[in-house]
């Protein structure tokens, strides 16, 4: 038996050692340090088949993404021309290629892995390679297309290009190491230490995948390993109020030295930072000390994420239990309308929950600098609770809207719309009594709490479009607009509440989004049109009035661009579901996309 004990203890000895082994100690996660306060990456690659399809989608989105990145460039343009044009030369080294073309003429390997984390706050992004050589062409074209070459530097035996960006203090570094590619973000005069750790040079102590950070975290709360990322609010906040990150720091002197030039104010009476701003920042994250991200379930048709906000005991305790009678804040199923969102606004907790929080900081004031605007926003806040209490406000549960229909206007006004309002309260009867006072003609109306729905008066129905009717129950008062409403205002009412917990639910058809994009598309057509107006105005070429008029024109075409590119992407969507929960760790938001 002391035999058999020991070779099983021998055999999972071994296996321990060969797991341990089969971690790849040149992985981007191995160069992330344990404690960084942020990371994404991928802990496991994607199958093939899956891969091919996200890259059918990342294509759709591309044009998007390419004119944010323009429109980025633009905004830069007048404090940092070099940068701007670095950035337009990126955008551009993308033209007439999808994402899997760019990537192989780049070298980029697209079933390695990934990670992108912070060496403090400076960012620090490590990807595969299968072709370094490429990789370094593309950076030369990069260069060629921005019109100088980037400084090379050498570190010990690692040679790097950097560029800096003078109205921010800080210089991007680029570098081949072996298969990866370094990317990094860091202080203009970073110094050796931290160059060395963002090239790789020196390793960390403890790393992200020494410690199984990400993966024990994806068992944890459900994720995929395809990508997962991690923000440690307990290590972000004290950092980014404190004084002591380089890279923050730079940009700060950046931004005092550029102040000073304009207004003589001496530099370091702008960096002066409160000897409370660090504790103060680890007091707000310790109520929310970390959030994370990943998906669920991630396949050619189907793409379910999950965000989780962690949030001290207390405030998950106050909301964790809570259960409120919105009807559809459990769900509709199949009867879901192409719009139809619920949301639980329990004002009485809410206000109990808020006011607590104000009395605390009205207890202990911020005194740090950043944060001293915050003892203002609490007491307005506290001014505004007091009023909340007020009926029928005071006694508001939840709100919900669905839209069955959406008709746009021929001649560009409103939409004519079709579908159903929910107002969940303690006191419906109380709320309509309420609108009667404010609505004369509702004094006609006489719903009876779990009758049928009662028409509105044709001079209501006239100024609304359409036939409309009201309902009440003993904990709604809802809505309906449009022919036929009144037999759907009827099941919507029978529709589930919410279960513990459960503060919100959404359900958007493909059908809908589109309908949505392409309003939004014909009211940039407009803007387009008053900024043409204007730019054929009589004012000079130079002038201000010019001026604004060639903002708005490209303004409006990078939204154009952005707004087509998004309403390809609608297109192959099936439908959007999502819900939110509190639960006894904190806030979970997930969301399901399915493809057509």
């Amino acid at each position: 038996m002391r035999l058999t004990t020991r070779l099983l203890m021998l055999a999972l000895t071994g296996a321990l050692l060969s797991a341990c082994a089969s971690k790849d100690k040149n992985a981007p996660l191995a160069f992330a340090p344990a404690d960084t306060p942020y990371v994404l990456a991928n802990v496991d690659t994607l199958d093939r088949s899956t891969r091919k399809a996200l890259l059918v989608q990342a294509d759709a989105q591309l044009p998007s993404q390419l004119a944010r990145l323009n429109a980025m460039a633009d905004r830069m343009q007048e404090q940092d021309p070099n940068g701007a044009k670095l950035l337009h030369a990126l955008a551009a080294e993308f033209k007439g290629k999808t994402v899997e073309s760019f990537a192989q003429a780049a070298g980029i390997e697209l079933e390695g892995h990934f990670a992108l984390y912070g060496i403090g706050l400076a960012p620090v992004a490590r990807l595969a390679l299968n072709d370094p050589k490429a990789f370094d062409a593309f950076v030369a074209n990069l260069e060629n297309a921005y019109g100088q070459r980037l400084e090379v530097r050498q570190e010990g035996q690692q040679s790097y290009r950097m560029h800096s960006f003078t109205s921010s203090g800080t210089q991007l570094v680029i570098a081949t190491e072996g298969k990866q590619a370094v990317l990094a973000l860091l202080p203009v005069d970073a110094a050796k230490p931290l160059l060395r750790r963002a090239l790789g040079l020196d390793r960390p102590a403890k790393s992200v995948q020494g410690t199984d950070r990400l993966t024990d975290l994806a068992k944890a709360k459900g994720y995929q390993k395809y990508l997962i990322g991690q923000v440690d609010m307990m290590r972000l906040l004290p950092l980014l109020l404190g004084a002591d990150d380089p890279l923050l720091h730079a940009v700060h002197v950046a931004h005092a030295e550029a102040t000073q030039a304009k207004t003589g104010e001496p530099v370091a009476n702008q960096l002066h930072t409160g000897p409370t701003c660090v504790a103060e920042a680890t007091r707000i994250a310790a109520r929310v000390p970390a959030a994370s991200f990943g998906y669920t379930t991630l396949t050619a048709t189907r793409q379910d994420a999950r965000l989780d906000i962690a949030l001290a005991a207390d405030i998950s305790k106050a909301f964790a239990g809570l259960q409120v009678a919105l009807p559809g804040l459990g769900g509709h199923g199949a009867d879901a309308a192409p719009f139809d969102v619920a949301l639980a606004l329990p004002i009485g907790v809410l206000r109990e929950f808020w006011s607590t929080q104000v009395d605390a900081v009205a207890a202990k004031p911020f005194a740090c600098p950043e944060l001293t605007d915050l003892n203002d926003s609490f007491a307005t806040l506290g001014q505004w609770l007091q009023k909340a209490a007020i009926p029928p406000f005071g006694d508001l549960q939840g709100i919900g809207l669905a839209l069955d229909s959406m008709q746009q206007d021929k001649d560009g006004g409103m939409p004519k719309l079709s579908g159903r309002l929910l107002v969940a309260s303690n006191n419906p009867a109380g709320l309509f009594a309420m609108g009667q006072m404010t609505v004369p003609s509702l004094t006609r109306v006489k719903p009876v709490a779990g009758g049928p729905p009662q028409p509105l008066p044709k001079d209501l129905a006239t100024v609304i479009g359409q036939p409309a009717w009201l309902a009440l129950t003993d904990k709604v008062l809802a809505l309906g607009v449009g022919a036929g409403e009144d037999a759907k205002l009827t099941q919507a009412l029978k529709a589930p509440g919410g279960e513990p917990g459960r503060m919100a639910r959404m359900h958007l058809s493909g059908a809908m989004y589109l309908q949505w994009l392409q309003l939004m598309d014909q009211q940039a057509d407009k803007l387009a049109g008053a900024a043409a107006l204007l730019n054929k105005s009589s004012e000079p070429a130079g002038s201000a009035s010019a001026a604004s008029a060639a903002s708005i024109a490209a303004d409006v075409a990078q939204s154009k661009a952005q707004l087509a590119a998004m309403q390809l992407q609608a297109a192959r969507i099936a439908d959007i579901n999502a819900e939110m929960h509190v639960d006894k760790d904190g806030i979970v938001l997930t969301s399901a996309t399915t493809m057509k």
